[in-house]
């Protein structure tokens, strides 16, 4: 009798952890998202998964394919509907096998690979990322290409609005904020802020280019990611930017909060609190895009030393931000009602030998605003109120041997000092020597007052 109470309960264990194992065994994540980012240097491929999974990535030749074996996952997402006709991928295959899921890509060419498994970050959960390279050419490096590729080249003027060669044109680098996996903030509406902000980029690029004494770079012109300090360097290194303006479309949890605003870098703490929370959030950017690379430690000694040569540019940049933020109020409601510009430790503007602004032009998490972020006719009107604010910039601030330069010094007109205006400076743009300033107002040593109105006699 013992005996048989024992197979019963043998039996009955065996069936009751079959039962609980089964479900286990057969379980599979389900992956009903995926999304393709065309970069100037590389293909983003990533899929939204609702816990990690593991997966396995090889290189196969001849011809060229990338295998990726998805385990305990099925793909419940038609990864066909993908727009990789720019991309090195001629074509996208999917297996199902029991424990897992392969997805091929089928190359065009050979491509350099990288995968990550990235944690969930707002607005995002679990995200496998597989970037596809695109094949080194002629010795330059990807990493280089994107910096060399990432911005199209602004359209030359027409013979009307050319300078002379010795009347080097001012380059404006407009920085269409977040992209790719990074979307950014997103409106009631469902709006999100990378859509907006570079249709608004686009515009001011085509505005500028269409203005005399200045031309346009875009730091992205698509929809993909380019990580924080590589904008700068964009801006900066590659096509030797004289300005930088960083575009973005603010956001709060009180849909009430309206207006436009403008930012400048700080290097002693934010000037509120408002800008200290715009900061982190614009400074998380990388996090949530995925970027492999960190920024450069704030405490080395070249951070130290550039910010003794970044002293000089932030004067200019809070100038240049003030005539920007006047224009922008003569278009559209202003944050607070001030036309103060805010500072803060913005990542993206720390760039010491260039003056840089952020941008934001409304807020899109506000029913009202977003409707008008989304409008075209909003749009060109934000864009040229920035345009006007450069120009304001560039007349007041004229470098020898540019346009804006040559067009005073034909006007021989007056200037009026502005705040960390120096007599050497303003000698400097107008390309007079301090000694005739000097002699034009009657002034003896080097002292100026803010307000100010100097004569500059012509040379």
């Amino acid at each position: 009798m013992r005996s048989n109470n024992n197979k019963w309960l043998v039996t009955a264990f065996t069936l009751l952890a079959a039962m609980l194992w089964a479900p286990v065994a057969l379980a599979q994540a389900s992956i009903e998202s995926v999304r393709l980012h065309r970069a100037p240097d590389h293909t983003r491929i990533v899929f939204d998964l609702p816990s990690p999974v593991d997966h396995k990535l090889d290189k196969l030749a001849n011809p060229d394919r990338i295998v990726l074996d998805l385990q305990e996952a099925k793909l419940d997402f038609d990864i066909q509907t993908l727009d990789y006709a720019t991309s090195p991928i001629a074509n996208i295959r999917v297996g199902k096998h029991s424990d897992k899921t392969r997805v091929v890509f089928d190359m065009k060419e050979g491509v350099r690979t990288r995968t990550n498994l990235l944690k969930p970050i707002e607005p995002h959960g679990w995200r496998l990322v597989v970037d596809l390279f695109d094949k080194e050419l002629n010795g330059t490096s990807s990493g280089a290409a994107a910096t060399a590729a990432a911005s199209t080249p602004a359209p030359k003027k027409p013979a009307a609005q050319s300078a002379p060669a010795e009347q080097r044109l001012m380059v404006v680098a407009i920085d269409p904020g977040h992209g790719g996996e990074d979307p950014g903030a997103r409106g009631p509406s469902g709006t999100w802020e990378k859509t907006v902000v570079l249709q608004i980029a686009k515009k001011l690029e085509k505005m500028v280019n269409d203005q005399a004494g200045m031309r346009a770079v875009m730091v992205r012109d698509g929809d993909y990611y380019v990580p924080l300090a590589e904008r700068r360097k964009i801006a900066r290194e590659t096509h030797g930017a004289d300005v930088f303006i960083s575009i973005h479309a603010d956001a709060f949890t009180d849909a009430r909060a309206h207006g436009a605003s403008v930012f400048a870098l700080s290097n002693r703490g934010a000037t509120s609190a408002k800008a200290r929370y715009l900061a982190k959030i614009a400074n998380e950017s990388d996090r949530v895009a995925g970027v492999y690379e960190e920024e450069e430690d704030d405490s080395s000694l070249l951070s130290v030393l550039a910010d003794l040569q970044m002293n000089g540019s932030m004067a200019g940049s809070l100038y240049l931000g003030r005539q920007v933020l006047q224009e922008m109020g003569k278009v559209t409601k202003l944050h607070g009602g001030r036309d103060k510009v805010e500072q803060a430790g913005f990542a993206v503007l720390k760039e010491p030998e260039m003056v840089s602004i952020l941008v934001e032009t409304g807020f899109i998490s506000n029913p009202t605003e977003e409707r008008n972020l989304r409008s075209s006719a909003h749009q060109t009107k934000l864009a040229r109120s920035i345009l006007r604010g450069i120009d304001d910039y560039f007349t007041s601030h004229p470098p020898p041997n540019s346009w804006y330069a040559a067009q005073r010094r034909g006007k021989g007109d007056e200037y009026k000092i502005q705040p960390g205006d120096t007599l050497s400076e303003i000698a400097r743009q107008y390309s007079v020597s301090e000694q005739a300033i000097r002699a034009a107002n009657n002034i003896s040593g080097d002292r100026i007052m803010v307000g100010q109105v100097l004569k500059i006699p012509r040379t």
